[in-house]
């Protein structure tokens, strides 16, 4: 499938760069820029001063000319923060709205077309971020996830949807795009098929998907995700924007009555469309250099002798320092590229053992332990509708948890959303906090729900239950305690939980109290 979606969307950033002067020049409210600005990808800052652009890419495919092009317009345009998102894109923030207009303009003939990046449409397309090179996937899911990102481009000039829809692919149980949970997703199977779950999502009255359709041919993808284009079309809330998710159909057609109306919507599309393809599945030929290396950082690929370089950057902000020093590392490498994952992070792949070695010396000033890869949106301080600061809140509690030297593992990796959004998938994770406030005899305080609980893995799938809030003063100390209870049995804490469930529980009443 090829279709031009430059020509075709470009005469539009006439009007974003329109209606982004007026709204600096303060001739629009911040509802009505952002109702308008979020279909390009882009919305204005808390304070409405600055604003933000999201680049979209299937899939999370950051390849060495989209590296650079961020490298390049981050000199040219002073960017000082680039924040990697739980959707495998990236967000250049602190834009002035001229610099905006310049640069979307600029991103979307590179190759990188943000339209519908926010809104009420088709999402960047997710997919496992080592779809392709990973030794135990089922099979490489990539190729689907960009056929399916350029079709679901098709529908935004022509389609209202009700609210923004989010379709991925898993190549394995891993499940890291979290496929049986978002509004369709295409869970691959050992025989080479997918499953296919849809109306799921996170956020206010969470839900798993539900499965529409099991053994599907993979060149027939198109087909189910018209059928559920037209199933949220013809179903979704128009009306409560609060009840406009696809998971909501679920409540008001029932599992089964949904499962029948999207199922009776794909007969139809079968019927009167032709929408097979037939992606080509990329080989890499590259050999390995005949050594090996190890490292916790490190995973082998399928491919002999070749290896993914894991880095996460604290809380998912990546310096324009470390973009062009990335770029600069790679630029000489054959067939390396990075692929972001769906926690704020990204892997290096397609490298030799002694590529792998240098990619881990240049990136060793990322995460170093399970907790250091923990999640935050981006908070407060940038986002209009967030309640708590995430990004503080992390650095708050990995500085506190530095100091105890805990051995990896003793803590595990915790989700904050700064909202009940749950940008950064709160209600997945063994622990997770969504901003709040917490009444006092001092007055209300900055403070943080937790939940305790999540899981993402196929099978075990599980929405964490949701408890009291805890000052944010409070949060640093809290997860010290629990790492030392950890440690004290000297086990991990997801060995240790299993049979400390009371414990977790009464830790969590004496910091909610």
């Amino acid at each position: 499938m090829s279709r031009d979606y430059l020509t075709e969307f470009l005469p539009d950033l006439e009007e974003f760069k329109e209606k982004t002067m007026k709204f600096h020049n303060k001739e629009m409210t911040v509802p009505e820029y952002k109702g308008f600005s979020g279909g390009f990808g882009s919305y204005a800052q808390r304070g409405g001063e600055k604003h933000m652009l999201r680049l979209r890419m299937a899939g999370g495919q950051l390849t060495k000319e989209r590296l650079k092009f961020v490298a390049d317009v981050c000199e040219q345009y002073h960017i000082d923060f680039i924040k990697l998102t739980t959707c495998q894109s990236i967000q250049l923030h602190n834009l002035e709205a001229e610099d905006l207009c310049e640069l979307i303009d600029k991103a979307w003939r590179a190759g990188m077309i943000s339209r519908g990046g926010g809104g009420d449409f088709p999402r960047n397309i997710m997919a496992s971020p080592l779809s392709g090179v990973q030794a135990d996937e089922y099979f490489d899911v990539l190729p689907y996830a960009q056929e399916a990102g350029e079709y679901l481009m098709s529908f935004i000039k022509a389609v209202k949807f009700p609210r923004k829809l989010k379709v991925c692919f898993s190549n394995s149980p891993a499940n890291e795009p979290h496929a049986t949970f978002r509004d369709l997703g295409f869970v691959a199977r050992p025989d080479g098929g997918f499953d296919v779950y849809a109306a799921g999502g996170l956020g206010n009255k969470p839900s798993l998907g539900a499965c529409v359709a099991t053994a599907v041919e993979p060149t027939k993808i198109l087909y189910y995700i018209k059928a559920m284009v037209d199933t949220f079309t013809t179903y979704g809330n128009y009306e409560n924007r609060g009840r406009a998710r696809t998971r909501f159909m679920q409540d008001t057609l029932g599992t089964e009555g949904f499962i029948a109306a999207y199922n009776e919507k794909l007969s139809n599309v079968f019927a009167s469309e032709k929408l097979d393809i037939a992606p080509v599945i990329p080989k890499i030929t590259k050999k390995g250099s005949g050594s090996s290396v190890t490292d916790r950082r490190v995973t082998a690929q399928k491919q002999d002798g070749l290896y993914a370089v894991f880095y996460q950057p604290i809380g998912g902000v990546l310096s324009p320092a470390k973009v062009k020093e990335l770029y600069d590392l790679i630029s000489g490498m054959e067939d390396v590229e990075i692929r972001l994952t769906a926690e704020e992070g990204l892997y290096v792949i397609n490298c030799t053992a002694d590529e792998a070695g240098e990619v881990l010396a240049h990136t060793a000033d990322g995460a170093n332990t399970l907790f250091e890869t923990s999640v935050a949106c981006v908070g407060n301080s940038i986002c209009q509708v967030g309640i708590g600061d995430s990004q503080a809140l992390l650095r708050l509690c990995v500085e506190a948890v530095q100091k105890e030297n805990f051995a990896d593992g003793v803590l595990p990796k915790i989700h904050i959303s700064g909202c009940p959004s749950s940008c950064a998938a709160h209600q997945t994770g063994d622990i997770g906090f969504r901003g709040a406030v917490k009444q006092t005899p001092d007055g209300p305080k900055p403070a943080f729900a937790i939940f305790v609980g999540g899981c993402a893995l196929q099978g075990k799938e599980c929405i964490a239950d949701t408890g009291k809030a805890i000052a944010v003063t409070e949060i640093p100390l809290f997860l010290v305690e629990l790492g030392k209870m950890v440690a004290a049995e000297q086990t991990t804490y997801d060995k240790w939980i299993e049979t400390h469930r009371d414990a977790l529980n009464a830790l969590v009443e004496k910091y909610t109290a």
